[in-house]
């Protein structure tokens, strides 16, 4: 039976008429990634780098979701062909690839989802969920047209490359992260630090110059909006583990009385 895939973040966002809100799902559980992708959302961050997800668990999270009207998106852990190779393969149309500091840096990450000879990217298509087992119809002749490819810019350096990374050929957005980038200016966990968020906005005018959409991550509300004033046109707002985070801790405070001389016992 011939399938279709379904458009990817980059279609929706040419389409979109307004910035697509998303939110992290860090926890690496299927189950939360399925709550999440019911919520009413645009897109989804299914994370590599900085959650537990392996391969096997990307896969879940991609099942769980697939059938909310909400777009995943793979961050993987670094800019690894063959880790590449094995997530789209898993199923992913868009991908993110962090710590890219340089033109050359998203060239390579480019190679690593297309096919060749415009890449470099293995076939594997009819033993790969990515195609669904050849039930896509032309799936590897169109297969640029099924993943869509985001790079990260979250240093310093990578900021005054920003222009020059979104202008390469096969780059669908750049997405800015000021946790990283704060760090790189040396205001470790000070992502909403004046400088850091001129420099997020620097990103931001080098990016839509060269005609590609810019995303970013803000769970301050004031923030977020600040940075969707200035043109962001995908931006995450939360995190599914920040919210169990706080959420626990209101519930905590709550309904358990602060105690004077130590912890409160557990039973």
């Amino acid at each position: 039976m011939p399938l279709r895939l379904d458009p990817t973040l980059a279609t929706r966002l040419a389409r979109a008429g307004r910035p697509l809100a998303g939110m992290w799902v860090c926890s690496g559980s299927p189950l939360v990634a399925e709550i999440c992708a019911g919520a009413g959302l645009d897109w989804l961050l299914i994370d590599m780098e900085h959650g537990p997800s392996g391969l096997e668990s990307v896969l879940a999270q991609l099942q769980a979701v697939a059938a909310y009207p909400v777009t995943p998106v793979v961050r993987v852990a670094k800019n690894d062909p063959v880790l590449i190779k094995q997530v789209l393969d898993l199923g992913a149309q868009n991908v993110l690839v962090p710590m890219v500091n340089s033109a050359d840096e998203a060239r390579a990450a480019v190679e690593a989802v297309r096919y060749p000879p415009r890449g470099r990217r293995g076939v594997g298509s009819a033993l790969a969920r990515s195609a669904r087992w050849n039930r896509v119809p032309g799936y590897l002749e169109d297969a640029d047209e099924h993943v869509a490819l985001f790079v990260q810019v979250e240093t310093a350096a990578a900021v005054e490359a920003a222009g020059e990374i979104a202008a390469v050929d096969g780059v669908d957005g750049v997405f800015v992260g000021p946790s990283d980038l704060a760090a790189s200016m040396g205001l470790l966990g000070q992502q909403s630090h004046p400088e850091v968020t001129a420099a997020v906005r620097r990103a931001f005018s080098a990016v839509l110059g060269a005609g590609k959409p810019v995303g970013v991550n803000a769970f301050d509300p004031e923030v977020a909006q600040g940075y969707l004033d200035a043109g962001a046109t995908f931006v995450l707002h939360a995190a599914d583990v920040a919210m169990l985070a706080r959420g626990s801790e209101a519930l905590a405070a709550r309904w358990v009385p602060a105690a004077e001389d130590g912890p409160t016992a557990s039973y």
